[in-house]
């Protein structure tokens, strides 16, 4: 499905690597948080993201998307949904979101929802967090238990979107750098402007491209995105299973087939190889994937969340409470 690219193998990479020891089970977030206070929360949540991906398809993968760029920014405290106004700068306008990142209508309507139930009793945080788990889920991903309590954020901040959300275009370094920032993708559909460059530059392992692996796949995205414009023309990650959640993304890679740079970078620049061993097994054994993707997807989370009298409980995703 075309969620799945480089930021998700990342996750699991780095975790390792810096030995992370997030752990939800404690008194920050809980299971079953709203049992008492508004017992059908995720039962509207799931609804109505269900109607919303019977609609359009690619809403499972923003919903997903909506989720990993608001952890990667402060935290996980739905600042990513904070419109224009005094003196907030919204996120909307970072590079990484700016005609990108979608999906805001849907959170609005399961916010004025509950809002009817359980007045100033579920936050847009958590909205965000049922969101991303039931959207992978009805696209035949697994699904996961979400810890929840987290508030929201009476803040946002234009520069950590700028900076800490991965670029299509990064380097392995800066997507570790990145993830290391944070502690520890998910990624719908690809724009134009963000997979250009791996399109039209040629490495010189595709200028002796003998089996033509890599040239019929860039024939395809020159048909979609020409040299100029169209800059807003989309192509899927995974063009095997592109409405479905699967392991076929790591399949593409080791075929060559990865659309952005930073898909291709995971093979090309893991010069110590340990990434590529994630890649293979995730490519050989779609359960492993599914289970890894739960354990990462949880862990982040839990990302700087906001509990107890931090923040707020919006009532408005879009505004701070007056």
């Amino acid at each position: 499905m075309e969620i799945i690219r480089a930021s998700f193998i990342l996750v699991v990479f780095v975790l390792d690597m810096v030995r992370i020891t997030l752990s939800v089970e404690n008194e920050v977030l809980y299971l079953d948080y709203y049992k008492e206070t508004c017992p059908l929360a995720e039962e509207i949540v799931s609804r109505n993201v269900e109607i919303a991906v019977l609609k359009d398809p690619r809403m499972a993968a923003s919903l997903l998307r909506l989720h990993f760029h608001d952890c990667f920014v402060m935290g996980c405290d739905a600042s990513i949904l904070l419109d224009n106004h005094g003196d907030i700068i919204s996120e909307k306008q970072a590079g990484p979101n700016l005609n990108s990142v979608r999906g805001f209508k849907v959170i609005d309507e399961i916010k004025y929802i509950l809002e009817e139930a359980c007045p100033l009793t579920v936050s847009c945080a958590d909205i965000l967090a049922m969101a991303a788990r039931d959207a992978v889920a009805l696209r035949g991903g697994p699904r996961w238990k979400v810890w929840l309590g987290r508030r929201d954020s009476m803040k946002a901040s234009l520069d950590g979107a700028n900076q800490f959300i991965p670029a299509p275009n990064s380097s392995l370094e800066t997507l570790i750098s990145n993830f290391n920032e944070q502690g520890l993708d998910i990624e719908d559909l690809a724009r134009c402007v963000s997979f250009r460059q791996r399109v039209y530059d040629i490495n010189m392992e595709e200028k002796r491209d003998k089996y033509k692996r890599y040239r019929t796949f860039r024939r395809i995205l020159r048909s979609i995105c020409p040299d100029s414009g169209r800059d807003d023309a989309i192509a899927p990650l995974d063009f095997s299973t592109p409405a479905k959640f699967d392991n076929h993304y790591y399949i593409n890679i080791l075929e060559g087939n990865g659309l952005l740079g930073s898909d291709n970078v995971l093979v090309t620049e893991d010069h110590e190889g340990e990434i590529i061993k994630l890649v293979w097994a995730f490519a050989a054994n779609e359960e492993l994937f599914f289970s890894s993707f739960a354990k990462s997807i949880v862990k982040m989370g839990n990302i700087n969340v906001l509990t107890g009298l931090e923040g707020e409980i919006r009532k408005n995703c879009r505004f701070v409470n007056p």
